[in-house]
């Protein structure tokens, strides 16, 4: 039997972590692993692709109660209450799944819907509603998506660009019996880039001579690479702006990037930097300790 991974371990929280707890913890791992910050490091990129198998897993409460029973056995977590009793038709609530070439979700009856009461709903044009998680550069450039239902059927979709977190998007004639199809799109969160209205926020790391000589600086965005002017003697934790390279708000007008300083010091140096840096120390004037007392 192929022994599971640990993914408790590899996020560092405990089997009872929260939700809040497990996203905090990938988003901070994902931060440090991500190949932007770790170009051409394996170890690093592996670590990654773990941190993001095991977020996937933890962060979905159906997926995550099987991983217990298979870890653990008979699971002692509690799984949440649905939101709606399952229709008498034996459909039930689910999760959703991704391959290589598909999104995968089953359709469930959405809960607290008015609808007329029918005599055999089993003939009757019924709606339906379906989760579909998407990264946020899908949801912000949108495009065409292939997605496969649980009943066999496979549809290309096409998606609106600037989607927004809880939005749906209406499938007419996609439902059961010829009912229409909700898709309700969760962004999944993202190791870099973190939504704040239509502000986005990263951090970025600077070294201490670009921090205090500044200069020019690659900074990703949600459009890619772009050059950012870092003003000398920048502080860590200070934010900069890059203006109109948020995200859409619902009039198509964009927010602003938040650029969050960290200066990065290198575990590692050659013996002509130390000498360097020996140098710096015997010369420099700055005492940042000097009012102290």
């Amino acid at each position: 039997m192929q022994q599971l991974r640990n993914y408790y371990a590899i996020l560092g929280v405990s089997r009872d972590a929260t939700a809040e707890e497990i996203k905090k913890s990938f988003r901070k791992l994902a931060r440090q692993c991500h190949p932007d910050v770790n170009p051409g490091d394996k170890t690093a990129e592996e670590k990654f692709k773990g941190i993001n198998e095991a977020y996937d897993i933890l962060s979905d409460e159906a997926k995550r109660a099987e991983y217990d029973r298979g870890l653990f056995g008979k699971s002692k977590r509690r799984p949440p209450r649905p939101q709606s009793r399952p229709p008498r038709n034996g459909n039930n609530n689910s999760g959703y799944k991704r391959d290589s070439e598909f999104w995968r979700f089953q359709d469930y009856n959405p809960g607290g819907t008015k609808r007329a009461k029918v005599v055999n709903p089993s003939r009757s044009a019924r709606d339906v509603e379906a989760k579909l998680n998407i990264p946020l550069e899908k949801a912000y450039r949108g495009g065409r998506e292939r997605i496969r239902l649980e009943d066999g059927r496979s549809l290309e979709v096409d998606m609106p660009s600037g989607m927004i977190d809880g939005q749906k998007i209406r499938l007419k004639g996609q439902g059961l019996q010829g009912g229409d199809l909700y898709l309700k799109i969760t962004i999944t969160p993202h190791a870099v880039f973190e939504l704040r209205g239509s502000d986005i926020a990263c951090q970025v790391p600077v070294t201490p001579s670009e921090a205090i000589l500044g200069g020019s600086v690659e900074v990703p965005t949600i459009d890619g690479l772009v050059k950012m002017t870092v003003p000398k003697g920048v502080r860590p934790g200070q934010r900069l702006r890059l203006a109109n390279k948020g995200y859409p708000d619902s009039s198509g007008k964009r927010g602003d990037q938040l650029v969050e300083i960290q200066i990065a010091i290198p575990s590692e140096i050659s013996e002509e930097e130390r000498a360097l840096y020996q140098q710096i120390r015997e010369k420099e004037q700055f005492n940042p300790r000097q009012h102290w007392l």
